[in-house]
């Protein structure tokens, strides 16, 4: 039998991660304990920028906010030092950061060091909105913990695994070769998780299985992932292709910008915020980006917030359609992110276009539960559809511990 000091001792040697996701006017923060399913401390920095900034956090059942009048990132990250000290029980072991892009220098986690941070530069051009802001948290948060190691994980990484044939654009080899123009992906982080989750949950090996994976929020990408691996994603060089988004087109006609630079006059930085921010749902309703706002409405029979869904979840079940070519089976499909989780109308519709895959939904089992649990909840004869919450921070968490365990440093390759 465990004496009490063997188990102190036993959970005293479990590490410790701080896991930040820095946006341009946001900083996203978890504290994790290794091997434990909620964070014992996470918050959000937001309206960085601005005098409006306020860092929000939580711990258990206590939880507080302070102002950041002079909208600094670095005046949040030091306002989170002291929440740090208070309710870690032991020395920090590492800290994960999220980077969007890691074009093809990276694939895996790396601990970071000045050729990891001047290549993660490099990629700036490829997500120009995203790498920037990801550099902000990674400098503030090396300033500050400065005497332990800082790992990156990538959103693109995950899908570096992708064959050839799935990543490559039918452009010139140059294009490719001297400027990167392929295919990289994003949301690797979540499809990765929900992937171990889904093979957990039906009885299988960690990291086992043939699966479809949908994650749905605001930004939306689907994914073919097998026994692990990445073959293939809807997003592409950019977060802007794939299906439709909140205020993201997703597809369109390559000669899109041509068109409207021809007959309206739009040059590219116009057509570029267009697709990018006034499209997706939000441009097919004419009255919102979210998803919970437009269900509502369809209800009331507004038609643009018909017609949003209907598109949203045609384009969302073609793609997984798509990508079900990539894999040699299906085990099952996966819904994540806040309207995968949230959303029983868009699962409905997006399997109900998917009978050519044998998938089916148990309209009783598609009901949202309280404290919304991984679940499945596909009809009797159908492959698997499962309802799995995403934790993008544990998976860094993990990430991170499992390269420093592996002793994974690398130095970051050069490209050809």
């Amino acid at each position: 039998m465990q004496t009490e000091s063997a188990y102190r001792s036993q959970e005293m040697s479990k590490r410790l991660v701080l896991v930040i996701n820095c946006g341009s006017s946001s900083i996203k923060f978890a504290l994790r304990v290794e091997g434990e399913p909620s964070p014992i401390l996470s918050g959000l920095a937001e309206r960085l920028t601005t005098p409006e900034g306020v860092l929000r956090w939580r711990a258990g059942n206590e939880r507080d906010e302070m102002k950041i009048a002079d909208g600094l990132h670095s005046t949040a990250v030091a306002g989170i030092l002291p929440l740090i000290d208070r309710f870690a029980k032991r020395p920090l072991t590492a800290v994960g950061h999220r980077v969007v892009h890691g074009g093809e220098h990276f694939t895996g986690a790396y601990v970071l060091d000045a050729n990891a941070v001047r290549a993660i530069e490099e990629s700036i051009p490829l997500a120009p909105l995203h790498n920037p802001a990801n550099l902000i948290g990674i400098r503030e948060a090396m300033a500050v913990f400065s005497k332990i190691p800082h790992v990156a994980i990538f959103d693109t990484a995950f899908h570096q695994t992708m064959p050839p044939h799935a990543y490559r654009y039918a452009v010139p080899e140059v294009l490719y070769s001297k400027y990167g123009v392929r295919r990289y992906g994003f949301h690797g982080t979540s499809h990765h998780f929900v992937a171990n989750e889904a093979s957990r949950l039906l009885g299988m090996d960690v990291g086992q299985g043939a699966w479809l994976t949908a994650h749905l929020g605001n930004g939306c990408s689907t994914c073919a992932v097998l026994n692990g691996k990445s073959l293939d994603t809807s997003m592409g060089m950019t977060p802007l292709e794939g299906v439709v988004m909140g205020t993201r087109s997703g597809d369109v006609d390559p000669n899109l910008p041509a068109y409207l630079s021809r007959t309206l006059g739009w040059d590219l930085a116009k057509t570029d915020y267009v697709l990018n921010h006034e499209s997706g749902l939000l441009g097919l309703s004419g009255l919102s980006n979210d998803m919970r706002t437009l269900v509502a409405a369809r209800s009331e029979g507004h038609a643009g917030a018909t017609l949003a869904i209907d598109v949203y979840c045609y384009r969302l079940a073609r793609s997984l359609a798509g990508l079900a070519v990539a894999l040699p089976r299906l085990d099952g499909l996966v819904f994540t992110g806040g309207i995968g989780e949230n959303s029983p109308l868009i699962r409905e519709m997006t399997v109900g276009h998917l009978q050519i895959l044998g998938l089916a939904i148990a309209p009783e089992r598609n009901l949202t539960p309280p404290g919304n649990p991984a679940r499945e909840i596909q009809a009797a004869g159908s492959p698997a559809i499962l309802v799995i919450p995403t934790d993008e921070e544990r998976q860094i968490a993990e990430e991170s511990l499992a390269l420093l365990d592996f002793d994974r440093i690398q130095p970051v390759p050069e490209r050809d």
